[in-house]
């Protein structure tokens, strides 16, 4: 009888994540990631309780990228890194993009979480200097939405073929120009009604 193959913890989630970026989450099956590795199932069930434990790996590696592209952009503008990094991530795991924005699903709960950190983010950016966390919360939403919308046409293929990464970045800046200048200029007034 041949030896069993032995695997790593992270050479399995690197299989199912693998899976989940090419047909996405719901396909991710243990006998299916097994097929991946060339094993049996039975080192899986070693590290693995059960497929929803192996989901739960996937979900954080798929965060952590998502965090790492948001790193990389490091331009200073906080704000800005932000939006750039959810569309590098909508464009390059489109699947996962759609299995986690565009699907109702239990992976996105910490969302609070995530739009408090990026609040505190948007707090370095130049841009938003002498906005409240009320005031940032609110632009953050009004981008997002915005944002999502944009990474949706991504995801998906919808954008014309000429529309290119950097002309999808200047639009996403001057909406964002667009929604903080207001912002600006709410502030503005109502410190001048307020003398």
């Amino acid at each position: 009888m041949a030896p069993k193959s032995k695997f790593k913890k992270d050479q399995i989630i690197d299989a199912a994540f693998e899976i989940a970026r090419t047909e996405g989450i719901d396909r991710i099956t243990i006998r299916k990631v097994a097929e991946k590795l060339g094993s049996s199932i039975a080192p899986i069930y070693v590290n693995f309780k059960e497929v929803d434990e192996l989901i739960q790996e996937v979900i954080k590696k798929t965060f952590a990228i998502s965090k790492q592209l948001l790193m990389e952009q490091n331009t200073g503008h906080p704000f800005h890194d932000i939006g750039v990094a959810s569309l590098r991530f909508a464009k390059e795991y489109s699947v996962l993009f759609r299995d986690l924005v565009m699907k109702k699903n239990e992976y996105m709960n910490d969302h609070d979480h995530e739009m408090g950190m990026l609040v505190e983010l948007m707090k370095q950016d130049p841009h938003l200097e002498g906005l409240t966390d009320g005031e940032l919360m609110t632009i953050l939403l009004k981008m997002k939405i915005f944002q999502t919308g944009l990474s949706v046409m991504v995801a998906n293929g919808l954008l014309p073929d000429d529309f290119d990464e950097e002309k999808m970045i200047h639009l996403l800046n001057s909406t964002a120009m667009d929604i903080i200048d207001a912002a600006q200029m709410r502030k503005a007034g109502n410190l001048e009604g307020q003398n």
